[in-house]
């Protein structure tokens, strides 16, 4: 049976319920507030029914914003074989003159808005890949946990006027330097004591991550594609994986500009009539990306060479993804000495490096084939 109308669903999701609209697609139409549901998944199924129920010849077209409840709602519909679209909540068009908002309105709006075709929808990543995304995620916390506790620690030394001979910070020589230590207050022996056993198991918890994330990465779909990438020079193991469990899909962008565009790597711009402002970087999008590259841009800063490290990283990839790898290398060394040269910020330049960066890294994203997710077989898993 050929479906030839289409019903705009708009769903304001939270915890405990769910708030419902939808509007029909004929010209005129108003949209209709539904009620609210329930958000547990068998009344999400059981609402999809309803809509299928009351009108057979239509297509059933669902939205929502992204926000902490997650994706499953997109991932149960579109399992159903219904459309559904997850749109950025700081991309749907506001009024200036709203000043008045409740879920019934925001499910309105949203159908709305989706009938006009005024919603740009995000990027879904599958369970698999977001489940790799959360642990590379928990693995940067354990990281930035283990710093907040070195610099409590730091600054109870400074306050006692007790400083470290040595050069190398937190080697085995400064901890062992640590634990011979003695404050002039028992009190303060306490907290010292403290701080050096919440270092040890910051450091036991960070390990623990790195193994599991290693662990996982390579029983990845995608590490085929963090492989590939790691040719590059800047690019190991973890920003590897860091990049392509933020990003999932690097070939969905048609083009490297687009993917500068989306990491927040592109210039501002405010232009009117014949004047003409270019000011810094957008900083859209996904901001631990652009960490990230960021950090791998200042490896630039020395001479094109290939390191036994970067060697040993390009063992076994095909010769063509090697050769974008060098290519990129002598690109970019050399664009970071012209910048330089020409007397560009420091910070600037390596934000340029980074820019360029990723265009290298979607180049070689092109060249692995990846197998495709059937949406289908999510059914039997969220039943499950």
């Amino acid at each position: 049976m050929t479906k030839h109308n289409i019903l705009f669903i708009g769903l304001d999701t939270h915890k405990e319920f769910v708030e419902v609209a939808y509007i029909e697609e004929h010209r005129g139409s108003n949209p209709v507030h539904h009620g609210r549901v329930s958000s547990a998944k068998q009344a999400i199924i059981k609402l999809a029914r309803q809509f299928q129920s009351k009108y057979p010849y239509a297509t059933l077209h669902f939205v929502y914003e992204a926000g902490p409840c997650g994706y499953w709602i997109y991932r149960l519909l579109t399992s159903l074989g219904h459309c559904c679209y997850v749109v950025a909540p700081s991309l749907i068009p506001k009024k200036p003159g709203e000043r008045v908002k409740t879920d019934k309105r925001d499910a309105l709006k949203l159908a709305k808005l989706l009938k006009s075709e005024d919603l740009t929808p995000i990027y879904v990543p599958e369970p698999e890949d977001e489940a790799v995304r959360d642990l590379s995620r928990a693995r940067e916390v354990a990281m930035k946990d283990l710093k907040d506790a070195k610099y409590q620690l730091k600054a109870l030394l400074l306050r006692n006027n007790i400083n470290y001979a040595g050069t190398a910070n937190w080697s085995l020589k400064h901890l062992r330097w640590l634990t011979e230590l003695v404050l002039p207050h028992p009190a303060q022996q306490i907290v010292l004591q403290e701080c050096l056993q919440t270092i040890n198991e910051r450091i036991a918890r960070l390990q623990r991550l790195d193994n599991e994330l290693t662990h996982h990465v390579y029983q990845w779909r995608y590490y085929p594609v963090v492989k590939a990438i790691q040719a590059m020079r800047g690019v190991r193991l973890l920003v590897a994986a860091g990049v392509v469990a933020e990003l999932g899909d690097l070939t969905r962008f048609d083009h490297p500009r687009k993917l500068m565009s989306y990491l927040g790597l592109v210039p501002s711009e405010h232009s009117s009539g014949g004047k003409r402002h270019i000011g810094a970087i957008t900083k859209c999008g996904n901001g631990r990306v652009r960490r990230l590259l960021i950090e791998g841009a200042h490896t630039y800063r020395y001479a094109a060479n290939i390191s036994t490290e970067l060697q040993k990283r390009q063992e076994g990839l095909p010769k063509h993804i090697i050769a974008i790898a060098w290519k990129a290398q002598v690109r970019l060394c050399r664009r970071y000495q012209k910048l330089i040269n020409k007397g560009k910020h420091y910070n600037l330049v390596i934000t340029a490096i980074a820019r360029e960066m990723i265009a290298y890294i979607w180049a070689i994203a092109k060249e692995v084939v990846l197998s495709q997710v059937d949406p289908k077989l999510r059914l039997a898993r969220i039943q499950a």
